[in-house]
């Protein structure tokens, strides 16, 4: 019997039987019905405050938009998922102004001191976002992984506004999150920040200075 067993059984020994799920209100998380365009703001009013970036986008000119963020930023490269669709769109898709692209096809051993020192700028896709608390909900996978949006100093994020829930409850329950979940889920919000130096909150100090999100719409 392993270790996890062995403290579940001694839990059912102690309950007289199996266990079970406790009944739970979740009213408390219900909040009035809203529109896209209505989330939307929300959304970008709370995650700007924390000096993030949003930028309204249809899904023609979504590239385009980007490519102009980037050559306001001067970035030299841009590392994209090689399989997404977002990869795709970019490789395929002539644009002026794209900096060169990158993708994270090797193992992370060989791969450290290139993204640490060399790679300007990322994007990867989004599983959703909370409009309430202005979070990103990502997913890291294979083609996407988690360094991919800690590590660069700008992180784009494409948010579709289908997607973009009024509250990480509302998020969990209309995905289906109690069906399965990655062994790694983080929720973005805003670039990276601490207050660890005399109490006072600074940004940029580690993991991306910039977060901007493409919502298409």
């Amino acid at each position: 019997m392993s270790a996890r067993d062995s403290i579940l059984q001694r839990l059912r020994n102690r309950s007289g039987g199996e266990l079970s799920v406790p009944e739970c209100d979740f009213s408390v998380l219900q909040r009035p019905v809203s529109s896209v365009a209505e989330r939307i703001e929300q959304f970008q009013k709370t995650i700007e405050s924390v000096h993030g970036e949003v930028h309204s986008c249809t899904r023609d000119s979504w590239v385009a938009q980007l490519a102009d963020i980037l050559s306001a930023r001067d970035a030299r490269c841009l590392l994209v998922p090689g399989a997404h669709e977002i990869g795709r769109r970019l490789r395929e898709f002539e644009q002026d102004g794209l900096p060169e692209l990158l993708i994270y096809d090797e193992p992370i051993e060989s791969w450290q001191p290139h993204l640490f020192n060399n790679v300007d700028a990322s994007i990867t896709s989004t599983r959703g976002g909370i409009a309430e608390t202005g979070s990103l909900i990502l997913w890291p996978t294979p083609d996407e992984p988690r360094l991919m949006s800690l590590v660069p100093p700008i992180h784009i994020a494409v948010l579709e506004a289908s997607e973009l829930y009024a509250t990480f409850h509302e998020a969990m329950q209309a995905q289906s999150w109690a069906s399965g979940m990655p062994t790694n889920a983080l929720l973005v919000s805003g670039p990276s920040k601490t207050a660890d130096i005399e109490q006072t909150l600074a940004y940029g100090v580690h993991g991306p200075k910039e977060l901007i999100v493409l919502v298409i719409e």
